[in-house]
C-alpha cells in the first residue's frame, strides 16, 4: 500500500483524504437514514391510541421528540391539539422542514467530494506530466524520473475516479431517500391532524 502512495506522489493525499471522509460520513448516513430510525413503522397507531387514552401531556411530547424525527413532526402538531387545524399544519410544516434539514446534514460535503474528486485526480495528472518535462534535459529523461512521472499522473487520475463513483452513488441514494422520507412524514402528519380533528377515523 505504502509502494502504492510513494508511486503516486503527494497529490495522492489530498484523495485519501477526501476519501477517507466520504467513507466515514456514507457510515454515517447510512446508519442514521434508515426507516426504521426515521419512520417508525406504527408510530402513528401508537399516537392516535395514546391519544385516545390518555391524551397529549408533557411526557408524551418529549418522549416522541427524541424517537425520532417523525416523533418530532408529530410532537409540534399535538403541541398544538387545541388550536385550528390550519396552525397545527403550520407547526407541522415548521417541524418537517427541520426534520428535513437534519436528514440532509452532511450530503452537501459528500455532493462536493463526488464533485472535486477527479478534479484532484486531475491536478495530480498534470503534476505528474510536470515532472515528466521537467525530466528532460540536454542528454534526454532520466527513466526513473520519467517513470514516476508517468506514476504520479497515473494513479492520481485513477484514484480519483475511485473515490468519486462511490461517492456520488452514495449522495444520489441518500438525496432519494430523503425525499422519501419527507413526503412519507408529511402524509403521516396529515392523517395525525385529520384524526385528531375528527375529519377521518384512521
Amino acid at each position: 500500500m505504502f509502494t502504492l502512495i510513494e508511486a503516486a506522489g503527494w497529490p495522492i493525499w489530498l484523495l485519501i483524504i477526501a476519501s477517507l471522509i466520504a467513507v466515514t460520513l456514507i457510515v454515517e448516513r447510512a446508519i442514521y437514514l434508515r426507516s426504521k430510525n426515521i419512520i417508525p413503522p406504527k408510530l402513528l397507531d401508537e399516537v392516535v391510541q395514546e391519544l385516545k387514552t390518555k391524551g397529549v401531556s408533557t411526557a408524551m411530547l418529549a418522549k416522541l421528540s427524541a424517537e425520532s424525527p417523525l416523533g418530532k413532526v408529530f410532537s409540534a402538531g399535538l403541541k398544538n391539539i387545541k388550536s385550528q387545524p390550519q396552525v397545527m399544519k403550520e407547526s407541522i410544516e415548521e417541524a418537517g422542514r427541520a426534520a428535513t434539514h437534519d436528514m440532509e446534514r452532511f450530503l452537501t460535503t459528500l455532493g462536493t467530494i463526488a464533485s472535486i474528486s477527479p478534479l484532484l485526480g486531475l491536478f495530480g495528472t498534470v503534476v505528474g506530466m510536470i515532472e515528466i518535462f521537467g525530466a528532460q534535459n540536454a542528454g534526454g529523461a532520466a527513466p526513473a524520473e520519467l517513470a514516476h512521472g508517468i506514476s504520479v499522473a497515473l494513479y492520481n487520475t485513477a484514484f480519483g475516479l475511485i473515490v468519486a463513483v462511490p461517492s456520488m452513488i452514495a449522495y444520489r441514494h441518500f438525496r432519494a431517500s430523503v425525499d422519501s422520507f419527507t413526503i412519507e412524514m408529511e402524509q403521516q402528519a396529515i392523517k395525525l391532524v385529520e384524526i385528531v380533528h375528527g375529519e377521518r377515523s384512521k
